[in-house]
């Protein structure tokens, strides 16, 4: 299983961590429990990391390889260090004398590796996942630092053709992928990601409330997910803005987790610096909490004490945290958009609203 730019292992909430994370991990966790060995392979971006990690269980390792600088990297500077990652790969599995008998590979880089082992592993398929698109993405830019260059969307088109199968979330995926990059319908399988729920499951309200250092009286608003502008968190601290002039259930706050908000000016990313500053524009500055990074074992408690799930995303493929809010039994509002549409029954287990739009949201 390859998953270049990003580790299985990795912290939740960091720029480039998410809901891929999780899924590979526990993919890779379920297939050890049906006793299929599995090695991920990722891009070493600490020295000090053991190269080679048995921390998914079963058997199962994840392995560090060498490509590039040993440091984390901008996903825009790592397509250049795709050949030694496949080199790094080959030389493990000749150490090892291991012949394997599937490549799955995760998201774009991962995928124009697999491309290349297949050349030399012939007979082991490709079974690839995107997890966003370069295309998708490109629509929905507000501005050119936001859009994916070509060098992307023409490796993407490269995996579709190389990939035996092409694993979609959802159907709205699979249209996008015919759509925009004409792919074989016949090569696509769509399996949605699903929830741990023996992890993720409705805890007490006040037993969470406790556990999270809530009052009583206070009720919470949550976003979970990475800061970056295609998440849509500007329109919530709007509307949020919107809420508290109404004064509309009082006393509310929103509750932020993901990203860094105490990291050094200099070492925080653009997004978070601009969306602490529409924040103190907004006078939010007692509303709206930015609680940085969670563990994944408290997230359960943080749904729980929520009063609702906010997902105001411009683009989400799929939306692993809607699944997992859901699971808590917590309701969500979420923009009608890629997997998120399918996932939030409007009126039933949440509700849609126009990404991009304060107002409504608010309502």
């Amino acid at each position: 299983m390859l998953s270049y730019h990003t580790c299985p292992l990795a912290t939740l909430g960091g720029k480039d961590t998410g809901g891929m994370n999780v899924y590979v991990r526990d993919l890779t966790r379920c297939l050890g429990q049906m006793g299929i060995h599995v090695d991920v392979f990722t891009r070493s971006q600490d020295e000090h990391v053991p190269h080679v990690l048995h921390d998914l269980g079963f058997g199962n390792r994840v392995v560090h390889v060498p490509a590039g600088p040993e440091v984390p990297m901008a996903k825009r500077e790592l397509a250049d260090y795709i050949p030694q990652f496949v080199d790094g790969i080959l030389k493990f599995a000749d150490e090892k004398g291991i012949r394997y008998d599937v490549i799955h590979s995760h998201y774009w880089m991962s995928g124009l590796a697999a491309a290349s082992l297949s050349d030399l592993w012939v007979g082991a398929p490709i079974l690839h996942m995107f997890h966003t698109l370069g295309a998708m993405k490109n629509r929905i830019a507000r501005s050119d630092s936001e859009r994916e260059g070509a060098y992307r969307v023409e490796g993407e088109k490269r995996v579709i053709q190389r990939a035996d199968r092409l694993i979609v979330a959802t159907e709205a995926e699979k249209a996008q992928l015919q759509w925009l990059y004409k792919a074989d319908l016949h090569k696509m399988t769509i399996i949605p990601p699903g929830v741990d729920v023996s992890h993720f499951y409705p805890i007490p309200k006040d037993e969470a409330r406790q556990f999270i250092g809530l009052e009583a009286h206070q009720r919470m608003v949550l976003f979970v997910g990475r800061i970056e502008p295609l998440k849509g968190v500007d329109t919530l601290l709007r509307a949020m803005s919107c809420l508290k002039f109404q004064s509309v259930l009082h006393p509310v706050y929103l509750a932020i987790i993901g990203g860094e908000p105490d990291a050094d000016p200099d070492e925080m990313t653009a997004e978070m610096v601009r969306l602490q500053q529409l924040c103190d524009d907004l006078c939010m500055g007692q509303t709206v909490i930015f609680l940085g990074k969670r563990a994944q074992d408290t997230l359960p408690y943080y749904y729980s004490a929520a009063e609702v799930l906010v997902m105001p995303s411009f683009y989400e493929s799929f939306g692993m945290v809607a699944l997992e809010a859901m699971a808590c039994g917590t309701p969500v509002i979420a923009s009608q958009v890629g997997g998120l549409a399918f996932l939030v029954r409007d009126g039933e287990t949440g509700y849609h609203v126009p990404e991009g739009d304060p107002s409504a949201l608010c309502d």
